[in-house]
This record gives structure tokens, C-alpha cells and sequence, in this order.
């Protein structure tokens, strides 16, 4: 699901990168766009992970 979320924030900003004539805005939005995204998901694995680790003590204690 997040792949097609993906697809289409880099049409929507193609399109207007297109009309506008800024192509290097374009890549440099998305190398941010996937930067931001590898960010997010790193986080929620290690909220998850220490989430998960939590629980197990708490439930030893």
C-alpha cells in the first residue's frame, strides 16, 4: 500500500515540476520524499521493538 502512496506523490509532483519547468525540483523532492519515508518506517520499527520489549518486562515483573 505505502508503494502506490508513493507513485502517486511523485506523479502529482512531476506534473507540476512539468508546468513549472523545475525538473531538479522534481529529484530533489523526491530523494526528500524517500528519505522521509526510510525515516518513518525505521522509527516504527524501533517504537515496535521497544514496545514489544516493554511488554515482555512488564509481564515477567
Amino acid at each position: 500500500m505505502d508503494n502506490w502512496w508513493n507513485i502517486f506523490y511523485f506523479v502529482v509532483i512531476a506534473i507540476v515540476s512539468i508546468f513549472t519547468g523545475e525538473i531538479v525540483t522534481f529529484i530533489m523532492l523526491g530523494f526528500i520524499l524517500l528519505t522521509l519515508n526510510n525515516i518513518n518506517s525505521t522509527l516504527k520499527k524501533i517504537y515496535k521493538q521497544n514496545n514489544e520489549k516493554n511488554n515482555k518486562e512488564e509481564i515477567q515483573s
